[in-house]
């Protein structure tokens, strides 16, 4: 299995995912030139993908969907709500808008998805199963629920939301009703909140972890690292160990390749 966080942050999304038969992007909140120069520098030819699955419908989540559907004509699978509450949905293919199931099998991987706590329509993280691999996304979160906790149990890799430094966000530029939003229950999950998330979790003997969704203006990724570093080595676990910590970026690719189910 290979994980490749192509672009993360407020600016746009995109994660692909490497199965070897079955090849997975999730979201599209690049431009498609972005996604298929970042996947021919994997190697891997966009017409390749077996579909797209989409969180929600914000647009730094769906950008790109227009070309992939009329270009590529990817198939795209989205909550019902999340298709309806779609920026330009009339001009998005209908033969190739597919409702996302509570379950679904595409080639050899098993996809669930799992309500997360946004301010979308019916936004959703998904787990992903293959030959005794696990593989969670979960981003765009106000709080873990205890939908959440299970989603992230037991985890080979972890795509999580270390959204913003909580100081940071407070002393910072955005207008007030901004901040409140973020940190609100359906807003963006902070660093100390995502450490906390994994220091609770039932974790297998190693897991793979990148911070995704930083914020730009109020978060810095050695901040998150830190932080997150710091509650994890309180509570007795070992970085780099038992917890591997991988940063995602807005405009370069962060990848783990050779994974296999521990």
């Amino acid at each position: 299995m290979e994980t490749h966080v192509l672009a993360s942050g407020s600016t746009g999304n995109a994660i692909f995912l490497d199965f070897g038969k079955t090849k997975l992007l999730i979201d599209a909140g690049i431009s498609a030139r972005r996604i298929k120069n970042a996947l021919d520098s994997l190697g891997v030819a966009i017409e390749d993908l077996d579909a797209v699955l989409i969180t929600h419908e914000h647009r730094d989540h769906v950008s790109g969907l227009r070309t992939l559907m009329h270009k590529y004509r990817l198939p795209v699978y989205a909550r019902q709500a999340a298709w309806a509450a779609m920026p330009g949905l009339a001009d998005l293919p209908p033969a190739y808008r597919c409702v996302m199931p509570e379950s679904l099998y595409i080639g050899e991987v098993l996809i669930k998805p799992f309500s997360i706590s946004h301010d979308a329509s019916d936004p959703v993280g998904y787990t992903f199963y293959c030959r005794g691999t696990k593989c969670t996304i979960a981003t765009d979160l106000g709080f873990v629920t205890d939908t959440v906790k299970q989603a992230l149990a037991l985890s080979d890799v972890l795509v999580l939301e270390a959204n913003h430094d909580a100081e940071m966000l407070r002393t910072g530029s955005y207008p007030w009703h901004l901040k409140r939003r973020i940190m609100s229950n359906r807003g963006h999950l902070s660093n100390v909140d995502a450490a906390w998330a994994l220091a609770r979790m039932e974790r297998k003997r190693r897991t793979h972890v990148f911070l995704a969704h930083l914020s730009q203006e109020n978060n810095r990724p050695d901040i998150a690292k830190s932080t997150i570093s710091a509650i994890l080595t309180e509570q007795g676990l070992k970085i780099g160990e038992e917890i591997e910590l991988h940063l995602t970026y807005p405009d370069t690719v962060a990848s783990l390749v050779g994974l296999t189910g521990e």
